[in-house]
C-alpha cells in the first residue's frame, strides 16, 4: 500500500505571511488540523497546527480588551509559529512506513512532497485508520476469528481448509507479532457474512479444532485458551 493512493490530493495551503487568524479560520472551515507552508515558488517550508495557534493564542485569563487582542492577534504571522523543515515523505513510500514514523515522532500527519519538494498531497492519521478498516474488512461485517499459532510454515493451512469446507469465504487474513515471542504470531481471519445459523456452526466447528483466542461478531467474545 503506497501513500499516494491513500493521501489526501488537493491540499489547502497557506504562505508564511498569512496571518494566524486567517490560517486558525481555514482550519475550523474544513475540519483540519495541519496546514502546509509554501513558499512563493510553491515550495513546502514549513507546516502550522492547531496546537501551534492554541500555544500561541493568549490566555482566557488575559487582561487585553478586544481591540487590542484583536490587533495582536491580527500581527501574528504563519511564520512566527510554523514548524520549519517538517518531516516529509513521498507518495511512493509504503503506509506502513508513514505509519511507523507517525508513531516514532509523535505526529498526527506529515506532508507529501515529489523529488523537488513540491507538494503533491498531505497524509493523516485518519487516512491511516481508513487503511486499517479497509485492510480488515470490517465494513463487510461477517465474523473475526483470532488464532496464536506457531511461527512455521503449514500452520494456517489446515484452518483455511477446514472454512473452505464449511463454505465459509475469507475476506481478510491479517498477522501480528504482538505476542512477544518468536515462536508464536497472532492471525486474524474475517469470514464473509453468512446467514446466523451458518456463522454459529462455523464458530463452533472452529472452536472444536483449533486454539482459538476469540471470535468477533458485534463484540469481542473470549475465550480461555486450550491448555
Amino acid at each position: 500500500m503506497l501513500i499516494r493512493e491513500w493521501m489526501t490530493r488537493n491540499v489547502i495551503t497557506v504562505t508564511p505571511d498569512t496571518s494566524m487568524m486567517k490560517a486558525s479560520k481555514l482550519m475550523k472551515e474544513n475540519g483540519f488540523r495541519r496546514l502546509p507552508v509554501l513558499d512563493g515558488n510553491g515550495k513546502l517550508i514549513g507546516i502550522v497546527s492547531d496546537r501551534d495557534i492554541k500555544e500561541a493564542s493568549p490566555s482566557k485569563a488575559t487582561t487585553l480588551d478586544m481591540h487590542e487582542l484583536y490587533y495582536l492577534l491580527s500581527e501574528i504571522k504563519v511564520k512566527d509559529i510554523m514548524t520549519r523543515d517538517p518531516i516529509c515523505v513521498q507518495p511512493d513510500e509504503t503506509v506502513e512506513r508513514v505509519a511507523l514514523l507517525m508513531i516514532e515522532k509523535h505526529i498526527g500527519g506529515m506532508p507529501v512532497v515529489d523529488e523537488e519538494g513540491q507538494l503533491v498531497g498531505i497524509i493523516t492519521d485518519s487516512d491511516i485508520f481508513k487503511v486499517l478498516i479497509a485492510i480488515t474488512g470490517v465494513r463487510s461485517g461477517g465474523v473475526q476469528f483470532a488464532f496464536e499459532l506457531e511461527n512455521k510454515p503449514g500452520t494456517l493451512k489446515p484452518i483455511i481448509d477446514t472454512l473452505r469446507e464449511l463454505n465459509a469465504s475469507i475476506d481478510a487474513i491479517l498477522t501480528s507479532d504482538q505476542t512477544g515471542s518468536d515462536d508464536t504470531r497472532r492471525v486474524f481471519i474475517r469470514i464473509v457474512p453468512m446467514d446466523r445459523a451458518e456463522e454459529n456452526r462455523v464458530i463452533e466447528a472452529i472452536k472444536e479444532k483449533f486454539p482459538l483466542l476469540y471470535w468477533a461478531r458485534a463484540r469481542v467474545h473470549e475465550m480461555e485458551r486450550p491448555a
